[in-house]
């Protein structure tokens, strides 16, 4: 490729990749990787300086500000840091100091926090705007959201008349894992790393969801302040912490052999903070000597940042070990010697999957190259094979569940294997959850934290066994009391008579859900007949395919839903139907919805379709029947006209059904 078309490439790529990264928080590769493209693209430009361009990625800074808040222009810019990757570049920087400064300068090395940039304005004292860096010039106001990040301080004593300052919002990693397990538990996508979950957090159009994703701020810059100098940043810095900022933490250093030092330290001990960093801050600490030597269109002269290599180290697999997750996915493990990396000593790596066991060919003895994802999951990279002993052992994962000894099945998109115990221990919490869900047996008060004390107290240890609770038992568990525990006492047994459809979603088997649920109660009346059906039986019922017939079927043969089974039976709960379709009006017939109807909720629209025994479906297509359109249609009443197919207002759904 020659030296244009590459740049132009480059260009397109990393233009992409900013979009993915500052605006839509989800990058698809690592920092280290997209570092080496801008370092390329550079590269590129300063041998080759007739395809320079002012809009290039490398003269700006790659954020973007939104349409969905409003824009904010910043009185002082934030501005990008220039990024260094070794020592020699580092002392390059320190050459360049040297020969421009004519004094004495020294320095301030600080941790680079990897998350979100903010700029926050104090009027007297009080918090009155924070916006995000966006492209360094204008940002968006997101002042509402930064409201709710726990130690940003309101109002300030003793404070300027006017100030502004420059902070990274984070995600702490206890918060990070907290809300991933809850997200796990819930059945949700986990949050990928809490440097995009904090962004995705700070752009939520509503605050009470920013507030429950417990954010935090470090301030690392006074970007203003009145009627007060300062000589140093170092200065500033002790100034901010005086009035109630949480502040970088930082160390002068004389000489670019102390800088190189510190940058060993902060790497070393990484592990110390409470936020992600992926590398340090190098900065001149007079603030004269920054304004003597000024910026360029996108960085200040007077500062670059190190960014620390992705750590790879060699191990040896001595085992491979399985965990069981909440959701019943099996991981293998691969259980390594001890090794250094990104400033904590690992012994265990993730091998995420058998397909990735297979692809790198690896055997319990083989020497591998190991790093941290992210710098926070570490992980198997490649076998160095010619270090392979000659005893080195094949790996197969089980067939089943090394916590409970229930059967596992492949997923529908082949990859992962699961559990499918209805009692497994790994999936306590998940499923006891699941179960009481609002889409399954709907019992009232009973979330992740209550489902969580009651295991916690060895009160339940299956969903059946919420059955079996005492109130005094209950009443008993922290922040609950007497009255709590006569709701829940109450809401367990309204459920009991909630049918077959919900329990049969309740089960949490793969591919039943609420619709399958419904289908498979309509038809067999009771869970007996249900249980007694052939996969022959099951396949000949509409929407339900050989391979959740097969899920069905494997689920009822396992002891421990057996035993489930039996417990439910023996509280009381109902086993029939109440999805019995009497006028068969409808039989056959699948209708989609779009847009707003005015006298039914789509909930109450699909449920009328159901008790006349017809089917929804969520796309439009050759088999549909109708067309169900409200106010404001889209997409599907277009194609409903291509296809021809019947539409209906609805005083029409309301004549049909009458």
């Amino acid at each position: 490729m020659d030296a244009q078309k590459e740049i132009t490439a480059l260009r397109r790529e990393i233009e992409r990749h900013n979009l993915l990264y500052y605006v839509n928080d989800a990058p698809e590769i690592s920092d280290f990787e997209y570092d080496a493209l801008l370092r390329r693209l550079e590269e590129l430009e300063a041998a080759h300086p007739e395809y320079a361009s002012p809009d290039s990625p490398t003269q700006r800074v790659g954020g973007y500000a939104l349409n969905t808040f409003a824009q904010v222009r910043h009185e002082v810019p934030l501005e990008s840091l220039q990024d260094v990757f070794s020592f020699d570049e580092l002392r390059a920087f320190g050459e360049r100091m040297d020969a421009t400064l004519p004094e004495a300068h020294g320095y301030v090395v600080e941790p680079k926090i990897d998350g979100l940039s903010m700029s926050l304005e104090y009027e007297d004292g009080v918090f009155v705007r924070g916006a995000t860096r966006g492209d360094g010039t204008i940002g968006e106001d997101v002042t509402e959201n930064l409201r709710t990040v726990r130690n940003l301080p309101q109002k300030l004593e003793n404070a300027p008349s006017r100030l502004i300052v420059r902070g990274e919002v984070y995600m702490a990693h206890d918060v990070f894992r907290d809300i991933n397990a809850v997200r796990e538990v819930n059945g949700e996508a986990l949050l990928a790393n809490p440097r995009n979950a904090a962004a995705g957090s700070i752009r939520q159009q509503d605050p009470k969801v920013a507030a429950q994703r417990r954010l935090d701020i470090i301030i690392f810059n006074l970007q203003l302040v009145s009627d007060r100098s300062f000589a140093t940043h170092a200065d500033t810095l002790d100034y901010l912490k005086s009035l109630g900022f949480p502040t970088v933490p930082y160390q002068r250093c004389d000489t670019l052999e102390a800088c190189c030092a510190r940058i060993d330290w902060i790497g070393d001990n990484r592990e110390q903070y409470p936020f992600d960093i992926d590398g340090a801050v190098i900065k001149i600490d007079r603030l004269s000597q920054r304004a003597a030597l000024g910026s360029t269109a996108k960085f200040p002269r007077w500062a670059v940042a190190y960014k620390y290599p992705p750590e790879k180290k060699e191990s040896v697999v001595r085992d491979i070990v399985i965990q069981v997750g909440r959701t019943g996915v099996l991981t293998p493990k691969a259980v390594i010697d001890p090794v250094r990396l990104a400033g904590t000593t690992v012994t265990n790596a993730t091998l995420h999957n058998a397909d990735y066991i297979e692809k790198l060919d690896l055997r319990i003895g083989d020497t591998v190259l190991v790093q941290k994802a992210g710098e926070i999951i570490p992980e198997v990279l490649q076998v160095v094979r010619e270090k392979r002993p000659a005893d080195a052992v094949p790996f197969t994962m089980p067939e089943t569940c090394p916590e409970c000894g229930a059967p596992v099945v492949r997923d529908e998109d082949g990859v992962a294997l699961r559990c499918m115990g209805a009692e497994c221990p790994a999936q306590r919490l998940r499923n006891i959850v699941h179960f009481a869900s609002r889409d399954a047996m709907d019992i009232d008060g009973l979330g992740v934290s209550i489902c969580d004390a009651l295991i916690r107290a060895g009160l339940v240890h299956s969903p059946a066994e919420l059955y079996y609770l005492e109130p005094q038992s209950v009443a008993a568990l922290e922040r609950m009391g007497e009255k709590s525990a006569e709701n829940l006492m109450n809401a367990l047994e309204k459920s009991k008579e909630n049918g077959l459809a919900r329990l049969l979603c309740a089960f949490g088997i793969r591919q039943v859900g609420q619709k399958a649920g419904k289908v498979l109660a309509a038809h067999f009346e009771t869970l007996d007949a249900l249980m007694a059906a052939s996969e022959e039986a099951l396949t000949a019922i509409p929407d339900i395919g050989p391979t959740t017939a097969a899920y069905l079927r494997g689920w009822f043969a396992d002891p421990q839903s057996q035993h489930q089974i039996r417990l439910l039976r023996e509280a009381g709960v109902s086993f029939a139907s109440k999805e019995q379709v009497v006028d068969h009006r409808f039989a056959g017939k699948t209708f989609v919805l779009t847009g707003a109807l005015e006298h039914f909720t789509r909930d109450e629209a699909s449920a009328i379709i159901e008790q006349y025994g017809g089917k929804t479906a969520g796309s439009v297509s050759k088999k549909t029947s109708y067309l169900l359109a409200g106010e404001n249609t889209g997409s599907k009443y277009q194609k409903a006209l291509d296809l021809g197919i019947p539409i209906l207002d609805e005083a029409a759904f309301l004549e049909m059904t009458q």
